[in-house]
């Protein structure tokens, strides 16, 4: 029987080329040129996109159906995942945010709570705000505005 305290429990054979491998801290330039490879994606970006698609949306809902009420419910719709998205960029691109990473990550915790009870809250508004309110055309609008996330990771690559 072999003694697994020393090798941390067997792990596998990844144990033996985590050992080889030299860690050590990147220089100025090779950062640079990892962060010129692999930009980061920008909330805000993401969030005009999301608005870019929605207002596509409502140009579409308009032109297909032309009823008042199923424009406004695109409209709403795009607004139930602008306005949150908006809200959680914002938090999460305050300095506060920033500040450690225990911070960030409670940040980012904190803010996607916010982020999914406004969208919460929105919805729950709607057939009180939107006067018929038409279902389809707000959740075919609210979906198509979240697949935006999608394609901000398409835009990371690999």
């Amino acid at each position: 029987m072999t003694d697994m305290s020393t090798r941390g429990a067997g792990l596998g054979r990844f144990d033996d080329e985590e050992e080889d491998l030299p860690v050590r801290a990147l220089t100025r330039d090779e950062a640079q040129a990892l962060r010129a490879k692999y930009p980061p994606v920008s909330p805000w970006r993401v969030i005009a996109v999301q608005a870019a698609i929605g207002g596509m949306v409502v140009a579409f809902a308009w032109w297909l159906s032309g009823s008042p009420s199923v424009v406004w419910s695109a409209l709403y719709g795009v607004a139930t995942a602008v306005v949150p998205g908006a809200l959680m960029a914002r938090g999460m691109t305050s300095r506060l945010s920033s500040v450690s990473p225990g911070a960030s990550a409670v940040s980012v915790m904190w803010w996607s709570m916010v982020k999914i009870g406004v969208s919460v809250f929105m919805l729950m508004l709607a057939p009180k705000l939107v006067q018929p309110v038409s279902w389809p055309a707000l959740l075919a609008a609210l979906v198509l505005c979240m697949q935006v996330y999608w394609v901000a990771l398409l835009w990371r690559g690999r």
